[in-house]
């Protein structure tokens, strides 16, 4: 029952966190105290659900107990008292039930979240908290540091939002403007959930479709802007592939080895359509190039007749947009399939000082030194990437290359 009961309360929590914390903030003009309030509703319901069972309506409890406990904190509170009539008046909405005039709650508060007031690092952590319901533990692991520095990281990023007075609303003027940081967040948060920090499991799916549903919010709210309909057809691409990325040991499955029978073809097809409508607007940019190149992966009937010629050129461009240790760095396995492994060995160099703590830098060139007979200068690289690696089944697949199982790309 236990168990039951907590795989409950990860689901729902999951599904409604950015919701409730949205309409907490919409009533009580307060965030700080709503992401606080949602938070201490899923700790009362770690404690209760499993002794006493799951409730018949668990997104009603959540929201129900959040209010109780805004209204608990703001009575401590004397720069509360002054809302606890507005909170007390008038009823918490159920979560789920947003008119269809008004943006999601989700979206107002991933604008707030991604004000231009607040550093870069504190708009992923403070999305990941209030909009994804990640643990501060969670956040901490996807960013390679303390829990305390992820807490000191969130209440600063709190404290600014009330005292910039940072709105919470889908801001109506320079929207575009507003843009990037929005779209870079939900990138990361995607990249979170595709191939997780997290020591325990592989992937999170339920991440990567909390991201893709915000993407796709966006792509609603501004239907002429390419950039969101290109990050769209990104995840939806990815998402196409997850049926045949890991086996069923729970095995990564590289892109070369992959059953492309399992991938969704319908996925991949309006995830390409959606390209064109971006590619039709005239504005290239790095999320519409990065599905591109994915969508040459899928089009492939296999690993070998694909148009590496053709990816090398999307990399290309991509570097005029967003010019990265990192895409270089996966330029190169389609470099070594155009030129060889000793021409993307050469171009791995320059990468070495930049990205020496990376472990995909050293299991990419593991792979080009074993292209080259290089065996034993391979193993080093493997056994520095695995020393770096967190993920399970990435580490489990570098083992499996130290043990003599070899397969392809990092992809």
């Amino acid at each position: 029952m236990a168990d039951s009961a907590q795989l409950r309360i990860d689901a729902t929590f999951r599904h409604e966190a950015g919701r409730l914390v949205g309409a907490l903030t919409r009533f009580l003009g307060d965030f700080d105290v709503a992401e606080e309030a949602v938070q201490d509703a899923l700790v009362e319901a770690v404690t209760r659900w499993p002794a006493e069972g799951v409730p018949e309506r668990p997104a009603a409890w959540l929201a129900t107990t959040a209010r109780n406990r805004a209204i608990d904190r703001l009575r401590r509170e004397a720069r509360g008292r002054e809302k606890l009539a507005l909170i007390a008046a008038d009823p918490l909405r159920d979560p789920g039930a947003v008119p269809a005039a008004e943006p999601d709650e989700r979206l107002r508060l991933l604008f707030l979240c991604c004000h231009p007031a607040l550093s870069a690092d504190a708009q992923v952590a403070l999305t990941l908290r209030a909009v994804a319901g990640l643990t501060t533990a969670e956040i901490a692991s996807a960013f390679l540091t303390s829990e305390s520095a992820i807490s000191q990281r969130i209440l600063r990023a709190k404290r600014k939002v009330g005292t910039a007075g940072i709105p919470y609303r889908v801001p109506d003027d320079q929207l575009a403007g507003r843009l990037p940081p929005v779209l870079a967040v939900l990138y990361l948060m995607f990249n979170e959930g595709y191939l997780t920090s997290h020591a325990d499991e592989p992937h999170r799916q339920w991440l990567q479709e909390e991201a893709e549903q915000l993407a796709e919010l966006l792509t609603r709210l501004m239907p002429r802007e390419p950039e969101p309909l290109g990050l769209l057809a990104l995840m939806r691409l990815h998402l196409a592939r997850l049926p045949a990325r890991f086996d069923d040991a729970g095995r990564m499955v590289r892109l070369r080895d992959q059953d492309r029978g399992r991938w969704d073809a319908a996925a991949i097809g309006g995830a390409i359509r959606l390209l064109r409508r971006a590619a039709s607007l005239g504005r290239p940019g790095p999320y519409q190039i990065q599905a591109a190149i994915l969508a040459v992966h899928a089009e492939a009937p296999s690993w070998e007749v694909t148009d590496w010629p053709q990816i090398v050129a999307l990399y290309d461009l991509l570097l005029r947009h967003d010019d990265t240790p990192v895409v270089r760095l996966n330029r190169l396995i389609a470099v070594a399939a155009v030129a060889g492994p000793a021409a993307a060995l050469a171009e791995a160099e320059p990468l070495r000082g930049p990205l020496a703590c990376y472990h995909l830098f050293h299991a990419t060139r593991a792979e080009l030194l074993r292209d080259l007979g290089r065996d034993a200068e391979a193993e080093a690289a493997n056994r520095q990437a695995l020393r770096l690696a967190a993920n399970p089944a990435e580490r489990a697949l570098i083992s499996s290359r130290l043990a003599g199982g070899w397969t392809a790309d990092p992809a």
